[in-house]
């Protein structure tokens, strides 16, 4: 439900096949399937140990001396093999499905050009390119009214009473069939520019404009970058979302090269920026061709021909620092570029991080929740559909809103991709170990007489402690 409030607009009025909607749902479903097993998980567990122990089984088992954590080790064997299942499918069959879906919801997206056009609204869907129309169905409009940006300094208008829209053959071109309209070509008003003298060299002279009408004419748009066909899957193969483990890997490994290597082409190119730093750099790198040990030593030896800037007539002064102040523009200008290109890298790479340990975390979690669900049951003493399903919805909330927090600190640099992604197990994992331990101890943790023990026990310890 949530995918198609998402996707409503660009499923409806497309005269799409059934079976077109069911393999994408179908490549959807599998996404799913990673955040419905440890509620699977957790359910059963809740459900199998709830019924053992209130048909007082689990209770016979105890008695002829199985511990808790014997009579769990069969089912701990088949929860181990359903996570490397699960690991096993995260890893190899979500990056297909992910990218068989995305991709096929980009050719839905384009399977009728003219559901860019909304009747009313002004379409910014093209590049270049403002659209509306005052009212039409399917491929047909009146009030037609396109705004081409395309041509750098020179605005085009065209206006139509009808028209009809239709795709090239081959998809690249979009052409608007047009009746009764004009067209305006009008240049855009250019900045005034002024002489020392206080004399306008240009106003708006060259601000003219030309306007036609017709009775009849078509109208082409170039729509080539909307073209994604279904064959050209590679174009998003190489997202982070498509990537298993191994690939992630490699991929990360390459940003890091590149990273690297921009590091250190853009530090030579700020080097080269000043004279004396570029022949330190020229020297550098010809001496190692001289064979003589003392050219070679001659060679380093750069002299100092530095010159004081007191001495310097004040018009050299002011050409000096007017070249300093445009020298150090430019070297911030080209630092703050360097600086926002490594943000994004490094922004790419916590996205690469984020689903090679949401792979791993997903597998851990299923064995915390079944750690967790299999002595709450046993506790609970409460087997069925009842007492179970409200208790695994409880936690399974609670697993969910973890996992979402940890998400979105992930994204907004809060907290890093290992610590966002394993946060749910985190937190879980002390309440699984506090639950084993209580089940295989027979402590009776639905009661409030229990809790209040334990509070009082950890106040007074800590009240030692400080006494101490």
């Amino acid at each position: 439900m949530q995918f198609f409030w998402l996707y409503i607009d660009d499923l409806l009025g497309k005269g799409l096949q059934v079976t077109v909607i069911i393999e994408l749902l179908f490549y959807v479903s599998a996404s799913l399937i990673p955040l419905a097993l440890p509620l699977a998980i957790l359910l059963s567990s809740i459900m199998t140990f709830g019924n053992l122990s209130e048909n007082n089984e689990l209770t016979a088992l105890k008695s002829s001396g199985q511990s808790l954590y014997k009579i769990i080790r069969p089912l701990l064997v088949v929860v181990v093999i359903i996570a490397l299942g699960t690991f096993y499918f995260a890893n190899y069959v979500i990056p297909v499905a992910n990218l068989k879906w995305q991709s096929l919801i980009f050719d839905i997206q384009n399977t009728k050009i003219s559901t860019i056009i909304t009747p009313g609204v002004y379409s910014h869907e093209l590049d270049g390119y403002v659209i509306k129309v005052d009212e039409g169905k399917g491929n047909t409009f009146q009030g037609v009214l396109i705004h081409d940006h395309t041509t750098p300094n020179e605005i085009k208008t065209v206006r139509a009473e009808s028209g009809k829209i239709y795709k090239s053959r081959n998809g690249k071109y979009l052409f608007f069939e047009m009746k009764n309209g004009s067209v305006l070509e009008e240049l855009e008003p250019q900045t005034p520019q002024f002489n020392s003298g206080k004399r306008v060299v240009s106003k708006y002279a060259s601000h003219s404009a030309r306007r036609s009408s017709f009775d009849h004419a078509t109208y082409k748009i170039d729509v080539s970058g909307f073209d994604l066909q279904r064959s050209k899957e590679d174009l998003l193969k190489d997202k982070h979302e498509m990537l298993n483990v191994f690939q992630i890997n490699t991929a990360m490994d390459s940003i890091q090269r590149k990273g690297q290597d921009i590091i250190n082409n853009f530090l030579l190119s700020i080097k080269g920026l000043h004279p004396y730093l570029a022949a330190h750099s020229y020297q550098k790198h010809s001496i190692k061709q001289l064979e003589d040990k003392e050219e070679r030593e001659r060679t380093l030896q750069v002299q100092d021909y530095s010159i004081d800037f007191e001495q310097l007539e004040s018009t050299q002064q002011i050409a000096a620092i007017e070249k300093a102040q445009a020298a150090i523009r430019k070297t911030k200008k080209n630092l703050i570029g360097q600086r926002d290109f490594m943000k994004s890298l490094e922004k790419d790479m916590d996205n690469y991080m984020v689903e090679f340990n949401k792979k791993f975390a997903l597998t851990a979690a299923i064995l915390i929740l079944f750690f967790i669900g299999a002595p709450l049951g046993a506790v609970v003493r409460k087997g069925g559909f009842g007492a179970p399903v409200v208790i695994a919805a409880l936690l399974f909330m609670i697993y969910f809103v973890l996992l979402s927090i940890g998400d979105n600190l992930t994204k907004t640099g809060t907290l890093t991709p290992f610590v966002g992604m394993w946060f749910p197990s985190m937190v879980l994992a002390p309440m699984a170990v506090f639950l084993m331990y209580s089940a295989a101890n027979d402590h009776p943790v639905n009661t409030r007489e229990y809790w209040i023990k334990l509070i009082r026990r950890v106040v007074k310890s800590i009240t030692l402690n400080k006494a101490q």
